[in-house]
């Protein structure tokens, strides 16, 4: 089942990655700056997280397996018409599409996965689910642009990411229903009547910092990810292949290390103490964020091994968040509020976090693109002044690492508490528990 998971969580991050790949092409044939851009790829994040909210609430309360496979059907569809979109509009409501199909996935997979594996194993459960992001990140940068080489269309990519998608989703429908609770204590699964979900959620102190902090990381990932192949192809001036294999070696290849060993330091440092997820996700970040500023500042002409080195070295500390942070969730709220409490990290994340991240690159890009352009005293627009522009709006991302490091910090001080609520173990108990 975990197997099953992973593989679709991999077509997830594939369907909402192909934009990013062929994002210069979608530019021209639009006619889009890079405001419009980030506000493009947004289309999925606003529908991806108004959408999650009620569909974690109905994986809370009905057959989470169910919820999976409509999910995966519906995106899979919204993806293959987004290769066949005439215009603009169209393709934005295609994404829009995508994203509400996708909001199924995300809160119901956690929640299953809390019910199939026992605390102490989450990290390794959960980090082997998470490949699916760099995987799928890889795979995107590396096999769409294969496609669209060798087919001349970067709209075909989307047709035949979107056909997998319905094959692979039907298999979800003849999978077990693990027992809700299964791995936690019978104290801890009140047969009691749910009463405010929502406020009970809201009420658990450390996951305000966890949404906080899923704010300010995808503000960074997504501005990455979005703008890092067209920063490569514009200021770097390397070709479109090259700068997709470049792209999923820094950005989906560093993840494999992250998520097989990071998944095993966080639960061992979750053994010796338990806020040693996010205290771990924390330092890693905070050493993250001045990795990625050195990268940055490798100027046009620099040498492109020490950009992808430091770059490199500094995603592969980013996707340690992933392995901290999902799994504390689970570790903080009930069985029965787990997809509700996903949901609602989701919202803030791709609500804000995303939209904010993409629109607001692509908004300082253009300002930057224009100053550039003025102080050079030209009056037409190039890919030149893009390629600066877009240079400059990208240091936002380490300053996101930065405070998303911070806030775990914070995070990591309220969690012992709530986690002794879940688990109902008395106050003056050893914070060495698993």
């Amino acid at each position: 089942m975990l197997t099953l998971l992973f593989v679709i969580n991999l077509l997830n991050f594939v369907d909402r990655m192909i934009p990013a790949v062929v994002l210069e092409d979608i530019r021209k044939a639009y006619g889009l700056s890079d405001l419009w851009l980030g506000i493009l790829v947004s289309s999925f994040t606003v529908a991806f997280a108004l959408g999650g909210l009620p569909l974690g609430r109905l994986a809370d309360r009905w057959i989470r397996k169910d919820v999976l496979a409509g999910g995966v059907l519906v995106w899979s569809a919204f993806t293959a018409l987004s290769g066949m979109a005439p215009n603009f509009l169209s393709f934005y409501v295609a994404r829009l599409g995508v994203g509400l199909g996708e909001a199924s996935y995300g809160p119901a997979a956690v929640s299953m996965i809390g019910d199939m594996f026992p605390k102490a194993w989450r990290g390794r459960a959960m980090g082997l689910f998470m490949l699916g992001l760099p995987i799928g990140i890889s795979l995107s940068f590396i096999v769409i642009s294969k496609i669209k080489a060798l087919t001349g269309s970067w709209q075909i990519p989307f047709v035949l990411a979107g056909i997998a998608g319905l094959l692979v989703g039907g298999l979800l429908l003849f999978i077990r229903e693990p027992v809700r609770g299964a791995q936690d204590t019978p104290d801890t699964v009140k047969l009691v009547k749910l009463e405010k979900p929502f406020r009970k959620v809201f009420a658990v102190k450390t996951l305000w910092w966890i949404c906080l902090s899923g704010v300010t990381v995808n503000m960074a990932s997504y501005g990455t990810n979005t703008f890092f192949n067209s920063l490569l192809q514009r200021y770097y001036g390397v070709a479109s292949m090259d700068a997709g294999w470049m792209a999923a070696a820094v950005l989906g290849l560093t993840g494999l290390l992250a998520m097989t060993l990071g998944a095993y330091l966080a639960d061992m440092a979750h053994q010796r103490n338990i806020n040693g997820r996010l205290k771990l996700g924390a330092y890693c970040l905070l050493a993250a964020a001045p990795l990625v500023a050195l990268a940055l500042c490798e100027t046009r002409g620099s040498d492109l091994r020490v950009f992808m080195l430091l770059y490199g070295s500094g995603w592969v500390l980013f996707f340690m968040y992933y392995v901290s942070v999902y799994t504390a969730v689970q570790d903080v709220v009930e069985p029965r509020l787990r997809a509700t409490a996903m949901s609602v990290y989701f919202a803030a994340q791709y609500l804000i976090g995303s939209t904010l991240g993409t629109t607001l690159v692509g908004g300082l890009s253009d300002h930057f693109a224009k100053q550039e352009m003025a102080a050079a005293g030209a009056v037409a627009m190039t890919d030149t002044f893009k390629g600066l522009g877009l240079h400059f709006a990208m240091f936002i991302v380490p300053i996101m690492l930065l405070i998303t490091g911070l806030v775990l910090l914070m995070a990591s001080r309220s969690f012992a508490a709530d986690a002794r609520q879940v688990s109902q173990i008395p106050a003056d108990a050893s914070l060495n528990f698993t």
